[in-house]
C-alpha cells in the first residue's frame, strides 16, 4: 500500500481549469519530482495537497486514511485543517523567515508554535548543523545568504516531522551558485530516506535524485512514471519535446 495515493483531483478558479483529474502514488522513502512548463499546475497541486488550496473534485489517501475528499472537507474545522497540514511539510521558493529572529530562533519558533513543544533548541540545533549551518545558527535572515536561509526553511519544515517533505522550486530564488549548494542538501534528505515531493525545472537534478516523475502540462498530466519511463525514454511527444527545448537552450 502506496504512503501517498492522489486521485483524479481537479481545481478551477472560475472557467479557468488549473488540474484536470491528476493521479499518482508515492510510496514511503520515495522521492517524487513534478515537471513541467510555467502555469502548468505544478505549484497548485502541491498546494492541494497542504490544504492551502481546496481541491474541487478527487480523493487524497494517505497512509491509508482518507485525508481529502470532496464529500468530506466541508465538515472540517480549522483544527483539523492544521493537523493535517502536520503531515506535509512545506518549503516555498521564498524563505519565508521572521526577519527578527536568528536561524536557531526562527526554528524553534515552528515547534514551540505548531508542535506545541517547550524544550526546542537540542532539536533546532541538531537540525541546523544537518543542515551544515552550525556556523549561522546565531545569524538573522539579513545576514545569511540566499542558500543559508533555505537551508534554515528546510530545518524548520523537518522539524514538524512531516509524512512528505514538500518543495515548491526551491532554487528558484537562488543565484546559480547557490543553487548546488541547496541541492545537495535535498540529495542528501533523499539518500536518508525522507519522503519527498519536488516541484522543480531542475531536469537532471530531478533525474539524480528521483524514485517517480509526475509530468504536467496545461493543467493536464501527461505521464507519470520513472524516470526511465518519463525522461530518458519518453512515452509522450509533448514531454520529448519540452527535454529538447531545454537541452538547447
Amino acid at each position: 500500500m502506496a504512503l501517498l495515493e492522489v486521485r483524479n483531483i481537479t481545481k478551477t478558479y472560475g472557467s479557468e481549469t488549473v488540474l484536470n483529474n491528476i493521479s499518482f502514488d508515492l510510496e514511503k522513502f520515495e522521492t517524487l519530482s513534478i515537471l513541467g512548463s510555467s502555469g502548468s499546475g505544478k505549484t497548485t497541486l502541491l498546494r492541494c495537497l497542504n490544504y492551502l488550496e481546496i481541491p474541487d473534485d478527487g480523493e487524497i489517501i494517505l497512509d491509508n486514511e482518507v485525508y481529502f475528499s470532496k464529500d468530506k472537507v466541508s465538515t472540517y474545522d480549522e483544527d483539523t485543517i492544521r493537523q493535517k497540514r502536520l503531515h506535509f511539510g512545506m518549503v516555498f521558493q521564498q524563505f519565508n523567515l521572521f526577519p527578527q529572529y536568528t536561524a536557531l530562533e526562527n526554528v524553534q519558533l515552528a515547534l514551540k508554535l505548531v508542535k506545541k513543544e517547550k524544550d526546542t533548541q537540542d532539536k533546532a540545533i541538531e537540525l541546523l548543523k544537518k543542515m551544515g549551518l552550525e556556523n549561522r545558527m546565531d545569524h538573522y535572515p539579513h545576514q545569511l545568504s540566499g542558500g543559508q536561509q533555505q537551508r534554515v526553511a528546510i530545518a524548520r519544515a523537518l522539524a514538524l516531522e512531516p509524512d512528505i517533505l514538500c518543495f515548491d522550486e526551491p532554487t528558484s530564488a537562488l543565484d546559480p551558485e547557490l543553487t548546488s549548494e541547496v541541492l545537495k542538501v535535498i540529495k542528501e534528505l533523499a539518500n536518508s530516506k525522507t519522503t519527498m515531493i519536488i516541484v522543480t525545472h531542475e531536469i537532471n537534478f530531478a533525474k539524480e535524485v528521483s524514485d517517480k516523475i509526475l509530468f504536467m502540462d496545461n493543467a493536464e498530466q501527461l505521464d507519470f512514471g520513472s524516470v526511465q519511463e518519463v525522461l530518458i525514454n519518453p512515452r509522450n511527444q509533448r514531454i520529448e519535446e519540452f527535454l529538447n527545448s531545454n537541452k538547447s537552450e
